[in-house]
């Protein structure tokens, strides 16, 4: 099977979601947007083109970190398997673009980050103690098919970011 693996830029444009599977498993959600800018030679400014919206999950450490250092309205950067998901909702066929993310990080040309790095052996420890900084429920059919999905395996340790948004330029 082939995957699309892709990174976008973009922006957290809903409270994150962390919850546990009925395995126990540590998940995150969030919405984020990429917005494309361009420069318009003929009127000699920044012009907002398309735009892409795309619900991302994080799964294991990652969901815990991005738990602890990210909220709505942070520039990020994430890359992960890019798929469309079908599904029935009231009777009508829907779709939505997700993104299972393999690596969350800040946006470092708009805004900067404090790093603290998390030892492997304290990772479990920091997983109890880490206050989500967003916590509110996000669509409940979007929440419902993906704890049907396949859980991703293990991943490296999170690495807790505090996120400093920066004034940006056109």
């Amino acid at each position: 099977m082939n995957e699309t693996v892709t990174t976008i830029v973009g922006n957290v444009i809903s409270e994150l979601t962390p919850r546990r599977t009925a395995a126990g498993v540590r998940v995150v959600g969030f919405r984020m947007a990429s917005n494309e800018r361009r420069f318009d030679k003929a009127t000699g400014e920044w012009v907002d083109g398309d735009r892409l919206y795309v619900s991302v999950t994080c799964w294991r450490k990652l969901a815990i970190g991005v738990s602890a250092s990210l909220v709505k309205g942070d520039p990020v950067v994430v890359t992960g398997r890019l798929y469309t998901r079908e599904y029935e909702y009231e009777g009508k066929h829907r779709s939505v673009t997700e993104l299972e993310a393999n690596a969350v990080g800040p946006d470092l040309s708009r805004c900067t980050a404090d790093v603290q790095r998390v030892r492997r052996e304290a990772t479990a420890d920091v997983a109890e103690q880490v206050e989500p900084k967003a916590a509110t429920s996000e669509d409940a059919a979007q929440q419902t098919a993906t704890e049907g999905g396949q859980e991703p395996a293990d991943e490296a340790p999170a690495q807790a970011l505090q996120v400093v948004a920066a004034g940006t330029t056109g």
